[in-house]
C-alpha cells in the first residue's frame, strides 16, 4: 500500500507534465475505443449465430433485388411442398420505395429525399433486427406504433435522421412523390413514430398493403398501362430458422423449386449477406483496423516514453538516493513503470466510461454511415478495452525509461552533485 502511495505522490510532483500527458492519452484512448466499437458491431453483424438467426432470399444476378410479389406467398413458406419439408418460424417482406417531400424536380436534394420500406406491420417487432434489444420503454412505444400502424395503413414509421433533416414530427402529414424507378407512385402519409434511436435512423416503413394497393391503382391514372415495377417490386424475404441444420434444408427447398425461375433467387444467411455488402468498404474498414488503430497505439506509446523519460533524467538523483536507502533495481523498475501504469489505466478507464455515457446516453450513438449502419454504439467491452488501451500503451512506453532508471549508477551522480 505504501508502495502505491508512493507512486501516486509521484505523479503529482510534476502536475503540468502528468495533466498534458493524460490529455494526450485521454485523446487517442478515445480514437481507439469508437473505432473499435465501430469494428466490433461490424464483426457481430457478419458473425454467423448458431440458434433462431435470420436468412435473406434476394434475387441471384441482380443488385438491387427485385422479384414478383407472387413469389412472396410460397418464400414465406420456405417453399415447402412435400409434408416433411421445412418450414421457417417466421417471415417478412420487404419492398423499397424512394421519393421526395418536393413536387417540383428543381428542387430535388439529398436533404429532402426519403427511404422507405414497405412491410407488414405484425412482423415488425419480430423480424426488424435489433428489436430483441430494445429497453422496456422503447419496446412499449413500439408496440404502441405498430398497433396504429394496423389500423392506420397510410401512416409511416420514421427514422430519427430522417425527420430531424426533413424537419418533421409525429401526428404531422407528408406527401412523398416518386423518385427514378418509383416516379408515378406518390404517397401520402400520417407520421405515426420514430424508430428506436440506432440502425433504423435512416430509414422509414409503410404499411405493405397501402404500398400495394397504389401500386394496383396504377394502370388507372395512366391510361391502363401498368407501372415498370409491377411485376418486380418484392426485393427481400426475410425467413427466421432454428439452426443451421433447417436453413440449409430451406435453402435448398427453395433454390431447388421450379417456382422461382424467372428471375431465379438465391438464399443466405444475414450474416452473409451483410458481409457480401460490406465487401464495398473493406478497403476502409482495412484501414481502420490496420492502419488507424496501431498508429494510435505507437503515437500514445510514444508520448508516454516521452514523458516518462523526461521525469527520469530529472529523477536521476531521486533513483541514486532511493539505491542508496536500500530500494533494490526491481523495485525502482516497479515505481517508474506503476506511474505510467496507474496513469494510463485510470485514464483509460476514466475515458472509456465517459465516452460509454456520452455517446449512448446523450449523443444516441455515433453517426457513422457504412452500408446498412447508420449509427453505432460503444458496447460496455468498451471500457475494459479502454483500461487495456491504457494499460499496453502505458507499459510498452515505460520500458526503456525504467530501465534506465535501474541502470543509473550512485557514483556518478553524486560525483556530477559534487
Amino acid at each position: 500500500m505504501k508502495f502505491l502511495v508512493l507512486v501516486a505522490k509521484n505523479l503529482r510532483r510534476n502536475p503540468l507534465r502528468t495533466v498534458l500527458t493524460a490529455l494526450g492519452t485521454m485523446m487517442l484512448v478515445m480514437v481507439v475505443t469508437l473505432v473499435w466499437s465501430v469494428l466490433w458491431f461490424l464483426d457481430q453483424a457478419t458473425t454467423q449465430r448458431s440458434e433462431n438467426f435470420k436468412a435473406i432470399v434476394t434475387e441471384r444476378w441482380s443488385i438491387p433485388s427485385r422479384m414478383p410479389y407472387s413469389y412472396a406467398a410460397t418464400l414465406r413458406e420456405g417453399a415447402a411442398r412435400a409434408p416433411g419439408d421445412v418450414r421457417p418460424l417466421d417471415w417478412m417482406t420487404w419492398q423499397f420505395y424512394v421519393g421526395t417531400v418536393e413536387p417540383s424536380p428543381q428542387k430535388i436534394s439529398l436533404d429532402n429525399m426519403v427511404f422507405v420500406v414497405a412491410i407488414d406491420p405484425d412482423k415488425a417487432l419480430t423480424m426488424l433486427e435489433g428489436m430483441d434489444l430494445l429497453t422496456p420503454e422503447q419496446h412499449r412505444e413500439m408496440e404502441q406504433i405498430v398497433a396504429k400502424a394496423k389500423v392506420n395503413k397510410q401512416g409511416i414509421v420514421m427514422g430519427r435522421t430522417q425527420m430531424a433533416r426533413l424537419n418533421k414530427r409525429v401526428g404531422e402529414r407528408i406527401n412523398l412523390y416518386g423518385l427514378s424507378n418509383f416516379k408515378g407512385l406518390d404517397f401520402e402519409f400520417e407520421i405515426l413514430g420514430q424508430f428506436p434511436p440506432g440502425r433504423y435512423d435512416g430509414l422509414s416503413a409503410m404499411h405493405v398493403d397501402y404500398f400495394n394497393s397504389q401500386m394496383d391503382a396504377y394502370p388507372s391514372r395512366h391510361g391502363g398501362r401498368k407501372h415498370p415495377l409491377a411485376d418486380r417490386s418484392l426485393n427481400i424475404v426475410w425467413l427466421k430458422v432454428p439452426d443451421d441444420q433447417a436453413f440449409n434444408h430451406i435453402a435448398a427447398q427453395i433454390e431447388s423449386s421450379p417456382l422461382y425461375t424467372s428471375p431465379p433467387v438465391k438464399v443466405e444467411t444475414l450474416s452473409s449477406g451483410v458481409g457480401t455488402f460490406m465487401e464495398a468498404f473493406r478497403d476502409l474498414l482495412w484501414g481502420l483496423r490496420w492502419v488507424l488503430t496501431p498508429a494510435c497505439l505507437v503515437t500514445l506509446s510514444l508520448v508516454i516514453a516521452t514523458a516518462i523519460s523526461i521525469s527520469v533524467r530529472e529523477r536521476q538523483l531521486e533513483f541514486a538516493v532511493l539505491k542508496v536507502l536500500g530500494f533494490r533495481p526491481g523495485q525502482i523498475v516497479l515505481l517508474v513503470v506503476g506511474e505510467a501504469l496507474l496513469l494510463g489505466v485510470s485514464v483509460g478507464v476514466a475515458t472509456a466510461a465517459g465516452l460509454f455515457v456520452l455517446v449512448n446516453w446523450y449523443l444516441e450513438g455515433i453517426r457513422f454511415p457504412i452500408g446498412f449502419f447508420d449509427v453505432f454504439f460503444v458496447p460496455p467491452m468498451g471500457v475494459a478495452v479502454g483500461a487495456a488501451v491504457g494499460a499496453l500503451t502505458s507499459l510498452a512506453g515505460s520500458l526503456v525509461p525504467a530501465w534506465t532508471a535501474r541502470n543509473v549508477k550512485v557514483a556518478d551522480v553524486f560525483a556530477k552533485v559534487a
